[in-house]
C-alpha cells in the first residue's frame, strides 16, 4: 500500500495596518469551526515590581464586562453557540481566545474586540478578582509540583523581570490599586500590541473586514512581511544558586537547570532534539534511567522555554526524599554523557521523530493552528510552515546536538528543592554546571545564547 500523500499546506496570510495591529490567518477549508485569538504583546516581564501580576489581573478583569455588555451577557453569548472562551497570561504575552462554528466568527470578533478595548474594570469586580487571584496563588503554593518551577526561575534569574511569577505575589496583589491596573491597561492594550490570529473555515479578507469594523486599524500597510517581534531587553545573568524550601511533603520536588536559547536562535532546533532525547518522552534517558530501570520517581522530565533574548532549560523530578541525591546524580550523568558524544544515532532519530509527530498531532484542530500562527507572529522573527519546521528538525545532525548540549550543560546551574530538608542539605550537589567551565566568567560568555 502506498503511503498517504500529504494534503496541501493550509493557506497562511498576514496583514499589517498603519495602527500597528496585525492579522494572520490560516485557512482550513475542511473544517466547520474557527478559532480566534487576540494576542497582546504584554506579559509579566513588562510590569514594574510594584504592580507585579497586573497582566494576569487584567486577564481576569476583561471577562467582567464592557461599557455595553455585562459579564453574564458575554458568557451567555458564547454558551448560546456552544463556543469556548478563555485566556492565559505568560511572561511575554497574554492571549484571549475562543473557538466557535465558522458561521459564528462575526459574533466572536465583535465580543472579543469589545472586551479588549472597552472593559470597564469596575471597582467591585476588581476587589472580587483580587480575592480570586489570592486563592489562585494559594492553590499554586499548595502544589509543590507547580510552585517549584516559579521558585526555579526566581533562583536562576534573581532580580530580573523574567524571574518573577506571572501571578504576582500576595504582597503586590494585595496592595495594587484599581487605578494602577487601569493605567497599565490604558497604556499597553493598544493596537500596536495586538495580533489577531484565526484559523479554520474562513477567508482572510473577511476576517480583516470584521476586525476593521470593530478595531482601530487605519489603512493596510503591508502583507506577507516578516513579523515584528519584541525587542530583546537586558540579558539576565545566570545565578549558580541552590534554594531549599522546607516542606513536610512525602516527595522531594527537584528542579535543576540553566539558561537556554532564545526563540530566534537557530540553535533552538538542535537543542529541542537534545531536550527530547534527555527528558521528552517515555523512551527518553531520564524516564528510562530514573523511572523504568530504578523506580526512583513517578514523574521525571526536562523542558526548554524560550524568550526574546534567552531561554530556560530545566530537569524536574518528584521522588522519595531519601533518593533525591541519587536522582540528581543520574540527571547530571546523562547530561554529561550526551554532551560528551554518547547520543546514539537511534536516539537522535527517535528524538526527532518525537518532536515531528508531536507537532503534527498538535495541529489537527483549529485551536492548535491558531495558537501556532499567533505565537509565531508575536514571538518569533519568522512564521515557518509546518513543513519548514519539520525540515529544520530533520536537518539536525549528531554534531549539532552534541555542540548545543556542550554549550548549555557547561553553563552555571541553579538547583531548587521543595521537601523535608534543612538548609544545606544539598551543599554536596552545588549548583555548578554538569561540565567543566561553569564559572562566574561563563555567565557573561553564555548570556548571548519557557504553556
Amino acid at each position: 500500500m502506498s503511503p498517504r500523500r500529504a494534503q496541501a499546506e493550509p493557506e497562511l496570510i498576514r496583514t499589517e495596518y498603519a495602527s500597528g495591529l496585525r492579522i494572520v490567518t490560516e485557512t482550513m477549508p475542511g473544517m466547520r469551526s474557527a478559532a480566534l485569538g487576540i494576542w497582546v504583546d504584554v506579559g509579566s516581564r513588562d510590569e514594574r515590581p510594584a504592580v507585579a501580576g497586573a497582566s494576569h489581573f487584567l486577564e481576569h478583569l476583561l471577562f467582567k464586562g464592557t461599557r455595553t455588555r455585562s459579564a453574564r451577557h458575554i458568557a451567555e453569548a458564547f454558551d448560546a453557540v456552544g463556543g469556548d472562551l478563555n485566556a492565559f497570561t505568560a511572561k511575554e504575552y497574554t492571549c484571549y481566545y475562543c473557538r466557535v462554528r465558522d458561521q459564528d466568527l462575526p459574533m466572536a470578533v465583535d465580543y472579543m474586540s469589545d472586551m479588549l478595548q472597552n472593559s470597564v474594570l469596575a471597582k467591585a469586580d476588581f476587589e472580587a478578582e483580587r480575592m480570586v487571584i489570592i486563592e489562585e496563588i494559594n492553590m499554586r503554593d499548595d502544589d509543590p509540583g507547580d510552585l517549584i518551577h516559579d521558585l526555579f526561575a526566581e533562583a536562576l534569574w534573581k532580580g530580573h523581570p523574567l524571574g518573577r511569577p506571572v501571578l504576582g505575589t500576595r504582597e503586590t496583589i494585595t496592595s495594587v490599586s484599581r487605578d494602577q491596573v487601569k493605567r497599565f491597561y490604558d497604556r499597553l492594550y493598544q493596537p500596536p500590541h495586538f495580533v489577531i490570529a484565526a484559523a479554520g473555515n474562513l477567508r482572510h479578507e473577511e476576517v480583516c473586514a470584521l476586525v476593521e469594523g470593530h478595531m482601530d486599524t487605519g489603512p493596510q500597510v503591508s502583507t506577507g512581511q516578516a513579523p515584528k517581534v519584541r525587542a530583546g531587553g537586558d540579558i539576565p545573568a545566570v545565578a549558580s544558586a541552590t534554594l531549599v524550601k522546607h516542606r513536610p511533603t512525602e516527595q522531594a520536588h527537584i528542579t535543576l537547570g540553566t539558561s537556554g536559547f532564545s526563540r530566534k536562535d537557530p540553535k533552538r532546533f538542535a537543542f529541542g532534539v537534545v531536550n527530547s532525547a534527555l527528558g521528552g518522552g517515555m523512551s527518553s534517558r531520564l524516564f528510562q534511567e530514573v523511572r523504568e530501570k530504578r523506580g526512583l520517581a513517578y514523574s521525571v522530565y526536562s523542558y526548554h522555554t524560550m524568550f526574546a533574548e534567552t531561554g530556560l532549560f530545566a530537569v524536574y523530578a518528584g521522588c522519595t526524599p531519601a533518593k533525591a541525591h541519587d536522582v540528581l546524580q543520574i540527571a547530571r550523568q546523562e547530561m554529561r554523557d550526551i554532551a560528551g558524544g554518547g547520543l546514539t544515532a537511534e536516539e537522535l532519530e527517535r528524538a526527532k521523530g518525537h518532536l515531528k509527530g508531536s507537532l503534527v498531532l498538535s495541529l489537527e484542530d483549529t485551536s492548535g493552528r491558531m495558537s501556532r500562527v499567533g505565537r509565531s507572529e508575536i514571538s518569533h522573527g519568522e512564521i515557518l510552515t509546518v513543513d519548514e519546521v519539520l525540515a529544520r528538525t530533520d536537518a539536525v545532525t549528531k554534531e549539532d546536538a552534541e555542540g548545543v548540549a556542550r554549550d548549555v550543560f557547561s553553563r552555571p546551574m541553579a538547583l531548587t528543592v521543595i521537601g523535608p530538608f534543612e538548609e544545606g542539605a544539598f551543599d554536596e550537589d552545588a549548583a555548578e554546571g554538569v561540565l567543566p567551565g561553569a564559572t562566574s566568567l561563563g555567565v557573561a560568555a553564555h548570556a548571548e545564547a519557557r504553556t
